[in-house]
């Protein structure tokens, strides 16, 4: 047996469980997405729990672009919301992301400082699963949630995680294992009917509905927060120049 797994959720649960645990954060609608799908692109990426961290690391980084949502609503001066269509849809790969979220950035940020901490979403499942496996010890796999509620998509994800860890010899603890009978078999688009999925039907953003359907397991990549940083694991960062590493060569 490598360790044990379970599933929680809610950024409050995070202290919980910390080190020698692993965290696996997941926040399918729609944190975790943007952040896989911004390092897919090769764009550095920067998850903040505060509107004064993000202006913090804002001015840290040349050209930055900040995304995001508190409640639903973009923060003023931030660029764009927490969406990975949108960002997908961007050219401008040269500008570190600066990511704020009510709960996926929290979920990240709120992990102690020395323990590991992966940004999982459905597009990134088989790479995170086979990575962390591969590290043993216990693991938490934490759902995002919203509202005071664990959202379907979360659910789904956080069980087809567990799953894959189960299978590599993974104990699952707790309620995991109902989790993973609950979803071992249901389709990807059981989201669809969720609460999350319905705000984004009713806020005129379906568009990160259908991009988040549309890729499942098409990032071979594993993302994990490098101090304020999130790189992936299995390779080194390509580091852009901050605004202050600027001034120093001129």
């Amino acid at each position: 047996m490598r360790g044990r797994v379970l599933v929680d959720c809610f950024p409050a649960a995070v202290p919980r469980y910390g080190p020698p645990w692993t965290i696996v954060a997941v926040d399918v609608i729609r944190a975790t997405t943007t952040i896989v799908t911004a390092l897919s692109q090769g764009r550095r990426c920067f998850p903040v729990a505060t509107l004064d961290e993000a202006l913090e690391v804002m001015a840290r980084l040349d050209d930055p672009l900040v995304a995001g949502e508190l409640g639903g609503s973009t923060p003023y001066g931030f660029e764009m919301t927490n969406s990975p269509a949108h960002l997908a849809r961007r050219t401008d790969v040269g500008r570190p992301l600066v990511l704020l979220s009510t709960s996926g950035t929290q979920l990240i940020c709120g992990a102690h400082p020395d323990q590991p901490v992966y940004a999982a979403s459905l597009r990134n499942l088989a790479a995170t699963v086979g990575h962390v496996a591969q590290q043993g010890g216990d693991v938490a796999i934490i759902g995002a949630g919203a509202r005071g509620s664990f959202r379907r998509e979360d659910q789904l994800g956080c069980a087809w995680i567990a799953r894959g860890l189960a299978a590599a010899g993974y104990r699952p603890q707790g309620g995991t294992e109902e989790l993973i009978r609950r979803y071992r078999d249901a389709p990807v688009d059981v989201i669809a009917t969720g609460a999350s999925a319905r705000y984004l039907e009713e806020t005129g953003q379906r568009g990160d509905l259908e991009f988040i359907l549309e890729h499942v397991d098409d990032v071979d990549g594993v993302f994990c927060r490098s101090g304020e940083e999130m790189v992936d694991a299995r390779r080194p960062p390509s580091r852009a120049l901050s605004a202050d590493d600027r001034r120093e060569e001129g």
